[in-house]
């Protein structure tokens, strides 16, 4: 009797273990997920591109084979790649992380350069590409490829937010971060991408005016709702960019910068805690699309033709 009790206190010592994992697990992805959100709301709004053109049937089905290659970036590529990183060399997590928010303050900049300046010849992918299998089969390679940048910069981001010192919890939290990004994601673009077909189906069967002016709502107000998306997937990119950037200086021994922001919006934030974080968003903001500013060059006249030249080789 004594040794079936004594096996009943290791249970239960066991199931606490495992109820805290479960607790920090939920707790550490919580606040990695938060803290890679600017990047989910660019990952949100650049995908639904990659399905226009294209017959509303074959959508669905597009989204998801990226989301398959999402989920495939994340669990299969980079969460092996973070956990060897995050025991053997933390001390690439800043680095890497600065190559990251530079990237998202180049594709930011060039966004908004793209607009202001927009390039005056550009081919039509369904008129250069008759062949609507391979058009499909290029937009769906090149919506994996940008997956996997923006995915790569979501996972060192949550990586480096996790403060645990088990490799459990945060081979578990990466994954949890990875899996629940990726369904909300793509979730959101297959919703995004049929509100067009949703308003249509009301103009159709609706029995009533409500739903029918209800319908033709939608279809007018989805173009206005997918410009609006691409300005805040911009404004995410840019803000997220320069914190990622001054963040990691910090960690890298240069806190002149974030002292400086931080100095700058408790000043002007006189005391309230929103206005504060408005300030530093966007200080960091601007900050993103001045290093995007000054990468749009050096990466379109410089490692564009480079990498160019290499791939043709």
């Amino acid at each position: 009797m004594s040794g079936l009790l004594a096996l009943l206190d290791d249970v239960a010592a066991i199931a606490k273990v495992a109820a805290a994992s479960v607790d920090d697990i939920a707790a550490q992805s919580l606040k990695a997920g938060s803290k890679a959100a600017g990047i989910v709301i660019d990952d949100a709004a650049v995908t639904p591109k990659y399905v226009t053109g294209l017959q509303p049937a074959r959508e669905l089905p597009m989204i998801w084979r990226i989301a398959r290659g999402s989920f495939i970036n994340k669990l299969v590529f980079l969460l092996p790649v973070a956990l060897l990183m995050s025991q053997f060399a933390p001390w690439l997590i800043p680095p890497l992380l600065i190559m990251g928010g530079c990237y998202l303050c180049f594709e930011g900049a060039e966004k908004i350069l793209h607009v202001l300046k927009p390039h005056a010849s550009h081919t039509s992918e369904e008129a250069s590409d008759g062949d609507v299998a391979h058009l499909e089969e290029q937009k769906v390679k090149g919506a994996i490829k940008t997956d996997f940048i923006l995915s790569a910069e979501i996972m060192t981001i949550a990586l480096s937010v996790i403060d645990s010192d088990s490799l459990f919890v945060r081979a578990f939290t990466l994954a949890v971060v990875g899996i629940g990004i990726t369904i909300a994601v793509y979730g959101v673009v297959a919703i995004i991408v049929k509100m067009d077909d949703i308003g249509l189906w009301l103009t159709r069967v609706g029995k009533t005016e409500v739903t029918r002016a209800t319908g033709r709502g939608i279809v007018a107000f989805m173009p206005w709702f997918l410009i609006a998306l691409s300005v805040i997937g911009t404004a995410a990119m840019l803000w997220v960019g320069g914190s990622i950037i001054v963040h990691s200086l910090h960690q890298m021994g240069w806190h002149g910068p974030e002292d400086l922001i931080h100095s700058i919006a408790h000043s002007l934030g006189q005391a309230d805690a929103f206005l504060e974080w408005l300030v530093k968003a966007v200080i960091d903001g601007v900050l993103g699309f001045v290093v995007g500013l000054v990468l749009v060059p050096v990466v379109t006249k410089l490692i564009a033709p480079l990498l160019g030249k290499s791939a043709a080789h």
